[in-house]
């Protein structure tokens, strides 16, 4: 074998670890986004069993606010169907929902003190706080692994093997403008 076939086949070593090193990058990226999903999931399941015992603790108290509950059950219930059928667009609009529920019953609940002396309700308004919060860190987390995903598989040389692998790019979870937005306690009481 002469110098030549040597530097050939150096060169086939070389690109072909470069190559594996390519893949498993993928792959990893392709696990993180996958793994911070989980981690969402597993709050809003947490969440998701919360707010009924949040609800009935409070249906004993307001009597006249039928329709907050009941947007806070609906927007539970969208919350469900979404997160059940992996469409994140749906999750992040339902959480949207979601989340206005919760604020204007949180508001709501001022104006009843027995129900804000309750430990019941204490708890659960600072369990479904403490669950909000591990949501955002984990959304935040989620969102900067899809962002990663997303440009990993866009860059050079990256797109060449990212295709024939099958990634894909993957959605961001967004909540609306709206959530954003502080309560509009006034227009509650008004």
């Amino acid at each position: 074998m002469g110098v030549a076939a040597f530097v050939v086949l150096g060169v086939l070593v070389i690109v072909a670890i470069y190559g594996v090193s390519l893949y498993n990058g993928l792959v990893a990226v392709k696990h993180n986004v996958d793994k911070a999903w989980s981690n969402i999931d597993v709050l809003l399941k947490q969440r998701h069993e919360e707010l009924p015992k949040l609800v009935e603790t409070c249906k004993q108290y307001m009597k006249y606010e039928q329709d907050t509950l009941e947007k806070v059950i609906r927007a539970r219930q969208s919350v469900a169907a979404a997160q059940g059928a992996g469409d994140i667009k749906a999750l992040g609009q339902a959480e949207t929902a979601l989340r206005a529920g919760l604020g204007q019953l949180f508001a709501l609940a001022e104006a009843y003190p027995d129900l804000k002396a309750n430990d019941s309700f204490r708890h659960l308004q600072a369990r479904i706080s403490e669950l909000e919060n591990a949501i955002a860190d984990r959304r935040e987390f989620y969102n900067e692994s899809v962002n990663i995903n997303n440009v990993r598989i866009e860059q050079f040389p990256d797109v060449l093997l990212a295709g024939m692998a099958g990634a894909r790019p993957r959605e961001l979870l967004q909540f609306a403008e709206e959530e954003k937005k502080d309560v509009d306690v006034k227009a509650l009481f008004g």
